[in-house]
């Protein structure tokens, strides 16, 4: 039987695991491209069990509880923005969030609160200082994955590929005001789906752009694409994300 363990410095609410992480670990699983669902919040520092469901599927479980549910899926690259690497150094200093107003600042890829090495540190901000009205609005980031993140090829590990790709998503989809929202909502990540084409290596300048395509009640959805700095679309996604009470997210609430 195959196990996982979500190691502390991978959390995204404070006692569990990132969704992108996880949802990149459990795509390990599956051949080619992969869609993930979280069903349950994944524990930190305890043994999972990673198996094949009836369906031919993969499953996350604790004992008889599940998390996740991974399958084979197939996205396509469309409609792909171009940003420079430049660029998205600009939409950095736009970040709606601080380690005072970001709602989980120790997440472990936009979590303010993590230091370099330890966190992605991906700050995704809008890429116009001015939104235009009724369009949606790109975020982007800067990224230079860290040493520690590489695979055992010398590239970065597909899990945290698929990490970059989550947190952004949220940002974005949070940010649609031309969806209704706010932007002070909380959300979590709810499904995601990816194709990883090209790995970076560490030290690369890559760029994260992210987008909404879409809202259905509490269901907000958005594409994202991870970028080298000549433009080479290195990995893409799309994902949905649940609104939620901010006591829920946190994981106060089952």
């Amino acid at each position: 039987m195959v196990s996982l363990v979500i190691d502390r410095r991978f959390r995204g609410p404070p006692n569990s695991g990132n969704g992108g992480y996880v949802c990149g670990c459990l795509a390990r699983h599956v051949a080619g491209d992969a869609e993930v669902t979280l069903r349950a919040p994944p524990p930190l520092e305890r043994p999972l069990d990673v198996l094949t469901g009836a369906d031919g599927g993969i499953e996350l479980r604790e004992n008889d509880r599940l998390l996740a549910t991974a399958s084979a899926t197939r996205i396509d690259a469309r409609d792909i923005p171009e940003v420079s690497y430049e660029a998205a150094e600009e939409a950095v200093a736009r970040t709606p969030y601080d380690e005072q107003t970001h709602d989980l600042p120790t997440c472990f890829v936009c979590g303010p609160a993590r230091g370099h090495g330890d966190g992605l540190r991906i700050f995704a901000g809008p890429l116009r200082a001015r939104a235009v009205p009724g369009k949606p609005v790109v975020f982007a980031a800067s990224w230079i994955p860290h040493g520690s993140l590489s695979g055992d090829d010398g590239h970065v590990a597909p899990e945290f590929v698929w990490a970059a790709l989550d947190c952004p998503t949220g940002y974005c989809s949070v940010g649609a005001r031309h969806l209704g929202l706010k932007g002070d909502e909380t959300a979590l990540l709810g499904r995601m789906a990816a194709r990883v084409d090209r790995r970076p290596r560490p030290g690369d300048r890559c760029v994260v752009a992210a987008w909404p395509t879409g809202r259905e009640g509490r269901k907000l959805f958005a594409e994202s694409a991870l970028l080298s700095s000549d433009q080479e679309v290195l990995a893409i996604a799309r994902t949905t994300w649940l609104l939620v009470d901010r006591q829920v997210q946190r994981g106060a609430i089952a």
